[in-house]
């Protein structure tokens, strides 16, 4: 009970590891405890759509590409793209609207395979953290309409930091970086993880599989196997 079959570093294709057996696991939210990732995806091509379709593909493109990247660093980028000088006003206008557009659909998208009773089981007295670069308020929203919120002892959003919140958790509760890991889906979360020196686990899904095609590390497809 409680082994996932793992890709892994060092050229070993498959090792069973106890997910268990850590202290502290840290969870990002989109494409790791809800199919999320495409509404983003959309909401963005539905902000900039209206400047044509070079400037939609490249924001597309780079949100895909950087999918733990908070809005509030994303948006900047995507307004310049457009010809747009994103004052601080814009920004907001804009973060309002990709709000109004995602939140309700992030609500309704559907669960990652047996993450909810993983979740609300906290095996082994284990601790959940939850970091993500959705923005604070709105994340503890979508986590209460959840019913998701009892299940974290912490909760982070943008603006902070993942590779911040790591660093800070690891001090405050005292463990080892081998006694935690991150789950996370993008390229920021393995750089976060790395950073601090905490085990990374991949969840692979269609929208991530070509930017991780050369990456050899620990990954899962869904926790229907804990």
């Amino acid at each position: 009970m409680g082994l996932v079959k793992f890709g892994i570093r060092f050229g070993i294709e498959k090792l069973l590891i106890d997910i268990k057996s850590f202290k502290l696991i840290f969870w990002d939210f989109d494409g790791v405890i809800k199919n999320s990732v495409e509404i983003k995806s959309q909401a963005y091509v539905s902000l900039f759509e209206h400047f044509g379709s070079k400037v939609t593909q490249k924001v597309r493109d780079h949100h895909e590409a950087n999918g733990g990247m908070s809005r509030f660093d994303k948006l900047p980028l995507y307004l310049k793209w457009a010809g747009m000088k994103p004052k601080k006003s814009i920004i907001n206008e804009y973060s309002e609207q990709f709000s109004k557009l995602v939140t309700q659909g992030v609500i309704d998208s559907s669960w990652v395979a047996g993450v909810e009773s993983y979740l609300h089981s906290q095996p082994n007295y284990q601790i959940f953290i939850l970091v993500s670069a959705t923005p604070q308020r709105e994340l503890e929203y979508i986590l209460f309409i959840l019913n998701l919120t009892k299940c974290f002892s912490e909760i982070y959003g943008a603006p902070n930091t993942k590779e911040n919140v790591i660093r800070n958790s690891l001090s405050k509760y005292n463990f080892d970086p081998s006694d935690c890991l991150m789950i996370g889906d993008a390229q920021s979360d393995l750089e976060a993880a790395d950073i601090n020196q905490v085990p990374f686990l991949l969840r692979r899904h269609n929208m991530n599989k070509n930017l991780f095609v050369n990456y050899k590390g620990n990954f899962i497809e869904d926790f229907t196997t804990l």
